[in-house]
């Protein structure tokens, strides 16, 4: 089945080259475009696509405001940051807030559509320097009466390796293939991982294993 994109950004050039290398893909459609998050939110509603491309910077209504209202609307939609290189700090709210990862908005085909499959299956591509990032965005946001910092729960052996794999930016299929179990066996760690540490994401998991040292890179 085609996959639908809605690709949100405040510059027609951007959204038609990405457009048009989105179409030399049959499995992919752009179902549509928006210049801003009003715009994004109301045809986030109408379309229902799979996944959205969201640019951070935009008039009216900014990217990381759209992510707030998309999660409060419970319109559940992988979304994929655009970016540039200067954005980093839009780009690690957003990441903190459930992105599934981000895309140069001048990337290339190969890392569009790879981009566009981890997030399809759920996974969340980050790299360890920016998990370090997002993790440090959390704890500023954490009041500041809370001046401990917690214990993590213990993870099994086997989590610990899914964790420490998922860190270094392999797919749930490469770790299964590595570890010798079936992906969905995979997916549950994971899921028992997001448990433990209260989080619920892979990069939120791996960002906080390497703070409290239970991962290393």
């Amino acid at each position: 089945m085609t996959k639908q994109i809605l690709i949100v950004d405040d510059h027609l050039l951007v959204r038609e080259g990405l457009k048009l290398i989105i179409e030399t893909n049959e499995e992919y459609r752009v179902a549509g475009e928006a210049e801003n998050g009003e715009i994004a939110l109301r045809l986030a509603e109408q379309l229902r696509p799979d996944i959205i491309l969201l640019d951070l910077n935009m008039p009216v209504m900014n990217g990381l405001e759209t992510m707030k209202r998309l999660r409060e609307q419970a319109l559940d939609i992988p979304v994929i940051i655009l970016t540039t290189y200067n954005e980093d700090d839009y780009m690690v709210q957003g990441l903190a807030l459930g992105a599934k990862g981000y895309l140069l908005k001048d990337a290339n085909r190969e890392k569009l559509f790879h981009t566009l499959s981890s997030a399809l299956r759920g996974e969340t591509l980050l790299q360890p320097e920016v998990a370090s990032k997002v993790f440090g965005f959390q704890q500023e946001r954490v009041s500041p009466a809370h001046t401990g910092r917690r214990e993590l729960p213990a993870l099994s052996d086997k989590e610990q390796l899914v964790l420490q794999a998922a860190a270094r930016g392999y797919r749930s299929k490469e770790i299964a293939f590595d570890l010798g179990i079936s992906e969905r066996t995979v997916k549950a760690h994971l899921t028992s991982i997001y448990n433990k540490f209260g989080v619920d994401s892979r990069s939120q998991a791996v960002a906080m294993a390497i703070e409290h040292g239970v991962i290393h890179l």
